[in-house]
C-alpha cells in the first residue's frame, strides 16, 4: 500500500519481520507439542527458544536470498533459522505442511489488524455520538431523492450513522472469529504425520481457534466473510462521506469539512473550499470494496488445496486493512471537526414556502372528513404554486384562502400543521434505541 493512505501500526503487522516472527512461534510451538509427545527431543524445542529468547533480528534480505534460490518461502524461511540455531533446528517442521504455516500465519495477522480495525471504529462512534448529541435537535430538511421532504434533525442523521457503524463493528467482531482459525494437520489435512493435540497446542499459544477440517489449508470461505465485512463497512463510510459532501454543495451548506489555515482548496480559483477528505473516502471504499470480488473467488479451490488464492491474498490481505484503517481514521477526524452551520439548515427548512408541511395537511383533510384522493388533490394543487414560485408563495396562506380547506379547517388548525417542533416529538425515543 502507498505511504500516503497508510498508518504505521497497521502497516508493521504486514510487514516482513512481522511475519517472519509469526512463523518462528507457530514452529516453535509445535516442536514444543512434539517434544512432549516424545517425537522430537526436548532439547530441540529448548534450542529453538534459546536462540529466540536472545531477541534475534530477522535478517529478511538473508531469507530473500535463500528464497532466490529455493523458489519457495517457507523453505528459505527455515533454512536460515537452522542457520542460526545449528543441528536442533532439524527437528522443525516435523509433519508439518507449508500452508500449515501460512495459513495460520495469515489469521494471526488479520486478528491483529482486526484489532486495530475494532479501535479505529470505536473511535469514530465516539465522534459520532459526541456531534449526534451535540446536534440532537437541530432541525434541518430530510430529503428523498435529493428533493426536500420533511423535516428532521441534524442529530439524526448522525444517530443513523451511529447505528450503521455500530452494526458494522458487531458483523467485524464475528468476522474476527471466523478467521481466527489455526491449521497444523499435515499434507491434504489427514494429521497422517502430526498429532491433532499440536494443532490445539498452537492454537491456544497463539488464541486461535482449531479448524475442524483443513484439508491442508483452511477453507476460504472464512476469508471470503472477513473481505466482505471489510467492504460492508467500507460502504458505510462512503454513504456517511457522500451526504458530508452533499451538505457541503454551495447550494446547500449546511455541514462542512474543516479547512485549516493556509490550506487551499484551488490551484485557480483562491475561493474554493473543497470537500477533498470525503471525496477521498469514497475512493478508498471504492479500493476496499473491490478487493472482496478477489476473496470470493478463492473459495473455490482445487480438491484438497492449490495456491491460486495466495497470490490474491498477499495483496488483498495488507492493502484492504491498511486502506480501512485509513479511512476510518480519517472519517473520524472529518466528523470531529466538521462545521455545522444551523442558520443555513433553518434558512434552508423555510426557503420553499412551507412545503414541508404538506402530509400534515393532508392527513388533517382526511381526519375532517374528505376523502384521501381529494384532499391530497387539494394540498397538491396549493403545494405546486408554491413549487413553481421557488418558495416565493406561502403554502399556509394558500391553504388559508382555500374554499375546499376552510370549509373543514379554521386558520388556527391550519397554522398548527406547521409547527416544526411536531416532527421531533420522537427524537428522544429514536436516540434511546441507538444509544441506550
Amino acid at each position: 500500500m502507498i505511504p500516503r493512505y497508510s498508518r504505521p501500526d497497521m502497516v508493521k503487522i504486514w510487514e516482513p519481520e512481522n511475519r517472519f516472527r509469526i512463523w518462528f512461534e507457530i514452529e516453535a510451538h509445535a516442536t514444543d507439542a512434539l517434544a512432549e509427545r516424545g517425537v522430537v527431543p526436548a532439547s530441540a524445542a529448548q534450542a529453538l527458544w534459546k536462540w529466540w529468547d536472545t531477541n534475534p533480528a530477522i535478517d529478511v534480505a538473508a531469507i530473500d536470498a535463500i528464497e532466490a534460490v529455493t523458489k519457495h518461502d517457507v523453505i528459505a524461511f527455515l533454512t536460515w533459522v537452522a542457520e542460526q540455531v545449528g543441528d536442533e533446528a532439524r527437528f522443525m517442521h516435523q509433519g508439518m505442511t507449508s500452508s500449515d504455516v501460512l495459513d495460520t500465519c495469515l489469521a494471526v495477522q488479520l486478528t491483529q489488524a482486526t484489532d486495530l480495525l475494532l479501535a479505529d471504529m470505536d473511535a469514530l462512534l465516539a465522534a459520532i455520538k459526541t456531534r449526534a448529541m451535540e446536534h440532537k435537535f437541530t432541525p434541518t430538511i430530510g430529503r428523498s431523492h435529493g428533493i426536500h421532504a420533511e423535516p428532521v434533525t441534524f442529530g439524526m442523521k448522525l444517530a443513523q450513522a451511529y447505528a450503521e457503524f455500530a452494526r458494522g463493528r458487531e458483523r467485524l467482531v464475528a468476522a474476527r472469529a471466523e478467521i481466527a482459525t489455526c491449521a497444523i494437520s499435515g499434507a491434504v489435512g489427514t494429521f497422517a504425520n502430526i498429532d491433532p493435540g499440536v494443532e490445539a497446542h498452537v492454537a491456544a499459544k497463539l488464541g486461535l481457534a482449531i479448524e475442524p477440517v483443513s484439508t491442508q489449508v483452511i477453507p476460504r470461505d472464512r476469508h471470503a466473510m472477513y473481505f466482505a465485512t471489510l467492504g460492508v463497512i467500507a460502504s458505510s463510510i462512503e454513504r456517511l462521506a457522500t451526504e458530508v459532501r452533499h451538505l457541503q454543495r454551495t447550494e446547500v451548506l449546511e455541514a462542512e469539512e474543516y479547512f485549516s489555515p493556509g490550506q487551499k482548496g484551488s490551484s485557480a480559483m483562491p475561493h474554493k473550499r473543497n470537500p477533498v477528505l470525503t471525496e477521498n473516502l469514497t475512493g478508498l471504499a471504492r479500493m476496499v470494496r473491490g478487493y472482496v470480488t478477489p476473496a470470493l473467488e478463492n473459495v473455490a479451490l482445487w480438491h484438497e488445496r492449490d495456491i491460486s488464492h495466495s497470490s490474491v491474498e498477499r495483496y488483498i490481505g495488507p492493502d484492504a486493512t491498511i486502506t480501512l484503517d485509513f479511512a476510518l481514521g480519517r472519517l473520524t477526524g472529518v466528523i470531529d471537526k466538521l462545521l455545522i452551520y444551523p442558520e443555513r439548515m433553518q434558512k434552508n427548512l423555510d426557503r420553499m414556502g412551507g412545503l414541508v408541511h404538506s402530509q400534515r395537511v393532508l392527513l388533517a383533510l382526511t381526519q375532517a372528513g374528505i376523502s384521501r384522493e381529494d384532499s391530497y388533490r387539494i394540498v397538491q394543487r396549493n403545494a405546486m404554486k408554491v413549487w413553481e414560485s421557488d418558495g416565493a408563495e406561502s403554502l399556509m396562506e394558500l391553504l388559508k384562502a382555500d374554499a375546499d380547506v376552510r370549509t373543514k379547517m379554521s386558520a388556527e388548525e391550519i397554522e398548527d400543521r406547521f409547527n416544526l417542533d411536531y416532527h421531533f416529538k420522537h427524537i428522544d425515543t429514536i436516540f434511546e434505541r441507538v444509544f441506550g
